[in-house]
């Protein structure tokens, strides 16, 4: 039986699938669980990557290791169709993070990871995309490690591939691109990075956590030389239903960011591949087919309980004509 989940929490607290279940990331609490758990054998964290949201995209052995799991500690990407899936009575502790509101320290979830290991638990630690894509999986995996704890690594599938590949983009195509570069626009204070090689190489660029940054990205490509005309794509809540996909230009790029009031998560993406996106688009009219189907479903179910009310009108009038005549 699916979990069915609310929203992910603030991420002041942590919060529990089970009524009476509840933790919290706070450092006295990691300080207690360590020193109440230094003899206890240690369990497992595994670092499991859940994809770009649609759960039909979580491999076999993600879903297993959330199923077997004694507590999953998740993040803010971890998309609510996903999050249906963790078991009933399962703890969970959300510790995602969001630009411009107060989040979990990295080394306040590290120590979290620690300190239940150390209970004895196994603990899916489930990060949207892929763990090691932009994801932190590799501090993580460092700081368990150096502390003695037993980890392992499911892949998933990171969110340049999945969503540009709902979105009908395809990241290399012959003649268009015979590459791609994935590029984080987050940095902890300035954004610095070698534009004009990026910009030289020829390849389908995707920018993760780039929004913010979309007009700084726009000008410092276009001024190492990338033709203006380059075309872009935002997809926002890629491979979800509420999926969209904004087309323009690297001149617009900005613009459309604003105009369209593009929400995270989103994917800015640069290439010439973004031509093709109108005629290889199929998620989008699958959801289309979809929503016409319930429509026409539900006009049905109106047509025939219209019908059926009909139906007893007729038969009550003929009722009440008969009890007349005798």
């Amino acid at each position: 039986m699916p979990h069915t989940s609310t929203p992910a929490p603030a991420p002041v607290s942590a919060t529990s699938t089970s009524a009476t279940a509840t933790a919290t990331a706070s450092a006295s609490e990691i300080v207690r669980l360590n020193a109440a758990n230094a003899r206890t054998p240690a369990g497992r964290v595994s670092l499991v990557g859940a994809g770009p949201g649609d759960p039909d995209l979580l491999t076999v052995k993600a879903l297993r290791t959330m199923q077997q799991a004694d507590v999953i500690v998740y993040d803010r990407l971890v998309s609510p169709a996903i999050r249906a899936l963790f078991p009933i009575g399962t703890p969970t502790i959300y510790v995602g993070k969001a630009k411009h509101q107060h989040s979990v320290p990295q080394q306040e979830i590290n120590a979290l990871l620690i300190a239940k290991a150390r209970q004895g638990l196994d603990i899916c630690r489930l990060k949207g995309g892929d763990a090691f894509v932009f994801g932190r999986g590799g501090e993580e995996m460092l700081e368990l490690h150096q502390a003695g704890i037993e980890t392992c690594l499911v892949p998933g599938i990171t969110a340049a591939s999945g969503c540009t590949s709902y979105a009908g983009i395809p990241l290399t195509h012959r003649g268009l691109a015979q590459g791609c570069t994935f590029v984080t626009a987050h940095a902890e204070k300035e954004l610095d990075l070698n534009w004009t090689a990026l910009a030289r190489l020829d390849h389908t660029l995707v920018f993760y956590m780039g929004l913010t940054k979309a007009g700084l990205i726009a000008g410092e490509l276009t001024r190492v030389g990338m033709s203006a005309a380059t075309p872009v794509a935002l997809i926002e809540n890629g491979c979800c239903p509420q999926q969209r996909v904004i087309q323009g230009s690297l001149a617009e790029l900005e613009t459309l960011v604003s105009r369209h009031q593009v929400q995270s998560p989103a994917l800015i993406v640069v290439g010439q591949v973004v031509s093709l996106a109108e005629q290889l688009q199929w998620f989008q009219t699958a959801i289309a087919t979809q929503e016409t189907v319930a429509t026409q479903e539900t006009v049905a179910t109106r047509e025939i309980t219209a019908t059926q009310k009909t139906v007893l009108v007729a038969d009550s009038s003929v009722q009440t004509a008969l009890k007349r005549v005798g």
